[in-house]
């Protein structure tokens, strides 16, 4: 992947945050590292794997389908 391509998730906004403790198998958090070191190296900022998580996890539920339909019965 070149240095100009950019990832689906975009640079990290700043946010009140609360804490969760997340537990993962090793290849999943492996995978977390590259991407946290391949997005420092496209937007130039540093940021730590544990910050990604919340960012993927919106990215993933506000592009499931049955998700969004489940979240407008209310």
């Amino acid at each position: 992947m070149s240095s100009t391509s950019k990832l689906r998730l975009g640079p990290l906004p700043r946010q009140e945050v609360v804490k969760l403790t997340f537990a993962c198998p090793a290849s999943t958090k492996a995978d977390l590292d590259r991407y946290a070191a391949l997005h420092a190296q496209i937007y130039g900022e540093t940021v730590d794997t544990l910050q990604l998580i919340p960012y993927m996890l919106e990215a993933f539920m506000a592009r499931d389908r049955a998700f969004r339909r489940g979240k407008e019965i209310r």
